[in-house]
């Protein structure tokens, strides 16, 4: 087995990025809040985007972001690399460099804390990799396990990446595999294979980190990390009003093993918010549900989603793909349309 056989069945499989409030009811919650007018404040919560980005000098802007969520495997150490990976790449998508982190931590008091440990562990080891300082934290009890980080950056003002500034003509990346909460559900209940959990959660593991280092050298027009609200949520999020995008279909990166899982109605409660809240902007010129199951599946530290002109995308893709990074060129940024994505 994959996982530590003194740990495992100590934790449940009930979240990730599959436990969070759907894109349509985070929008209203959102929408009469009072928004910020202080000048530095470059990127709020109006926009939408990863992570707020506040301006301190002319050359230097700090992002602050934070994100948790319950457990979606069953090891407590695995579980701390996922969470925490997750919540670092809001950092990475805006074109930062993490700067420090802060857990945030829901135990049960009645649980051992030796797996608490493992969890913390696990996530130290990512805020690590990523050259980050792990600073502290702050922790109550819960009835239920949730960790994550709450995640300090840096970056130049004037090379931040947002979610929403595609162009027409755009070409569309994705850089990790589509598919992660269909192959967790699916293996815990005994559906999916423990080679093709293994393939998801070491993709969900992976920092994206490494993929930034490579596209920062490149004109990228928009960038964000697909996660809850699954590729086709986020794509939303970057065409706006102005745009509509062309899918390719068989050209998206996905888990052959999520792909037939999904025609077996192997199905997320997330995946199934996002279709209610997307249906009625896509246009399925396929039928397939294999296929729109896996627009609509939420991603747990899932890859970027990166829009860059048309010139540049072939060498971006070849050297992604040269660094072991799975990318795809999976589509085009149009001019707007009755529906904002059209899938072929």
């Amino acid at each position: 087995m994959v996982e530590n056989m003194e740990t495992v069945q100590q934790l449940i499989v009930c979240g990730g990025c599959n436990a969070k409030i759907g894109p349509g009811n985070l929008g209203e919650l959102l929408a009469d809040l009072p928004k910020a007018t202080n000048e530095n404040l470059l990127v709020g919560f109006d926009s939408t985007d990863d992570a707020a980005v506040i301006k301190l000098r002319d050359d230097l802007a700090i992002i602050q972001t934070l994100d948790f969520f319950p457990t979606m495997v069953t090891d407590p150490y695995l579980f701390g690399k996922i969470a925490a990976a997750n919540a670092l790449s809001d950092v990475y998508a805006m074109g930062g460099e993490v700067l420090s982190a802060l857990n945030i931590v829901a135990f049960p008091e009645e649980k051992e804390l030796t797996i608490l440990k493992e969890i913390l562990r696990g996530g130290a080891e990512k805020v690590q990799e990523a050259g980050a300082i792990l600073a502290g934290g702050h922790s109550i009890h819960d009835q239920s396990v949730k960790y994550g980080l709450s995640v300090t950056g840096t970056i130049d003002p004037n090379k931040i990446y947002q979610n929403n500034t595609c162009q027409l003509g755009d070409h569309l990346i994705l850089t990790k595999p589509l598919g992660v909460s269909i192959i967790t559900v699916g293996y815990s209940a005994e559906e999916i294979s423990e080679e093709a959990f293994v393939k998801a959660t070491t993709s969900m593991e992976t920092l994206n980190k490494y993929a930034m280092d490579i596209i920062r050298n490149y004109s990228i027009n928009s960038c964000t990390d697909v996660t809850g609200f699954g590729l086709a949520g986020h794509l939303h999020e970057m065409v706006g009003d102005q745009f509509s995008a062309e899918i390719q279909s068989k050209d998206l990166p996905y888990f052959e093993e999520a792909y037939q899982g999904a025609k077996e109605f192997i199905l997320t409660a997330g995946g199934q918010r996002n279709r209610n809240y997307m249906e009625d902007k896509i246009d399925f010129q396929i039928n397939d549900f294999g296929i729109e199951e896996l627009l609509f599946d939420p991603q747990t530290s899932g890859g970027l989603l990166v829009s860059v002109p048309a010139e540049e995308v072939g060498a971006l893709i070849k050297e992604l793909q040269e660094a072991g990074i799975p990318a795809q060129d999976f589509g085009v940024v149009i001019e707007k349309q009755d529906k904002e994505l059209i899938v072929y």
